[in-house]
């Protein structure tokens, strides 16, 4: 049997919960949803989808590309990009890159973009800069150029010394053919 006490506590926490499901109850029975609040509502909704449409070709950490390819470009975005210099420009992530995307880069052509795609599928993510010397065509004043212009979200992994000109054997000098050896 319940002390008195005890009696109290349940009597407040029935009184707490059935009149905690009236203020619900009152609050759900509001006015009725307007034809032009759900239009309000759809257009807000699109609004949102639309932002987060264009936003969807954001690199990690790095903030937005402007250039977030062609199924997300609006006419005013080829202006818009076009007008900025490479200084306002977010870097291009060459981990997760296109073709296209990677071609729009200074010095890079359509052969090199291809070389550049086909080492990452190959190779695996770049992860820095120092690891673009291992594609062949890319030396150390493609790799100065590029470094202000992309970034890597790519897991780091082993470079070469390519890039390091100090590093770079001298090749053996050709003597005639007629010479023999000492």
């Amino acid at each position: 049997m319940p002390t008195a006490g005890e009696k109290k506590t349940l009597w407040f926490l029935a009184i707490v919960a059935l009149s905690g499901s009236g203020v619900r109850l009152w609050r759900s029975s509001g006015p009725p949803v307007t034809a032009a609040d759900s239009l309000a509502l759809d257009a807000q909704i699109a609004r949102v989808d639309s932002v987060r449409a264009l936003n969807h070709a954001v690199t990690r950490g790095r903030g937005r590309r402007l250039d977030a390819g062609p199924a997300t470009r609006t006419p005013g975005d080829a202006a818009r990009v076009a007008s900025l210099d490479s200084s306002d420009a977010t870097p291009l992530d060459l981990d997760r890159a296109t073709q296209d995307e990677i071609e729009g880069l200074p010095g890079i052509g359509p052969a090199l973009a291809k070389r550049i795609v086909a080492f990452r599928d190959s190779v695996g993510s770049f992860g820095q800069v120092e690891a673009l010397c291992d594609v062949s065509g890319i030396g150390p004043a493609l790799v100065k150029r590029l470094r202000p212009l992309v970034t890597f979200t790519g897991q780091h992994r082993p470079v070469s010394d390519e890039c390091d000109g100090a590093s770079k054997q001298a090749r053996a000098s050709h003597r005639p053919r007629d010479s023999k050896p000492r």
